[in-house]
């Protein structure tokens, strides 16, 4: 083996683990994020945010039915209204497409209705913002939420900078 082909073989092996990495890395970085700074104000007639951190299933379709309702209320025109809706704490695993390896491995929840419904309401321009300081807690992968939610440094955080840019806030009881 000569000199050249030595280098040659070098520059292979440290150059396969670092493209490894950066295509790992391109997976995380997928969805959206947002600084507290770049939420919405409100620029509708009205603007609402939805709180959710709840971990009862049936409680997560109530609030999708009530925000359904809410928008029939507008004629469904997002010209009209505002609606985000901000998950941390057990709310965020309505929001992902496995379970596997998690917590809520074993709890049989039906992702695939939860992701239709949340997939009409985005038509919509419903936004679903998750908290990042519950997915890195939690130790979950970016990869595992559907693809239309956005990350946002705190959910309470995003809670709190929605209402002071204008948007009332719900919390289905």
């Amino acid at each position: 083996m000569t000199r050249r082909d030595l280098l040659k073989a070098s520059m292979v092996a440290f150059t396969v683990p670092l493209v490894g990495k950066a295509s790992e890395k391109k997976k995380e970085i997928k969805l959206e994020r947002i600084n507290l700074e770049d939420l919405p104000s409100k620029e509708t007639e009205d603007a609402v945010v939805y709180h959710c951190d709840f971990p009862q299933e049936s409680r997560f379709h109530m609030m999708l039915t009530n925000i359904r309702n809410h928008l029939s209320a507008y004629d469904f025109d997002p010209f009209r209204i505002k609606i985000v809706l901000v998950a941390n704490g057990s709310g965020v695993k309505f929001f992902m497409k496995t379970h596997e390896g998690t917590k809520w491995e074993m709890e049989g929840i039906d992702l695939k209705r939860a992701e239709e419904r949340l997939s009409y309401l985005s038509q919509f321009e419903v936004e679903f913002y998750i908290c990042d300081i519950t997915v890195k807690g939690l130790k979950l992968k970016y990869e595992n939420f559907f693809d239309f939610v956005k990350i946002v440094p705190s959910g309470v955080g995003s809670i709190g900078r929605l209402q002071t840019n204008g948007f009332g806030y719900i919390k289905v009881l």
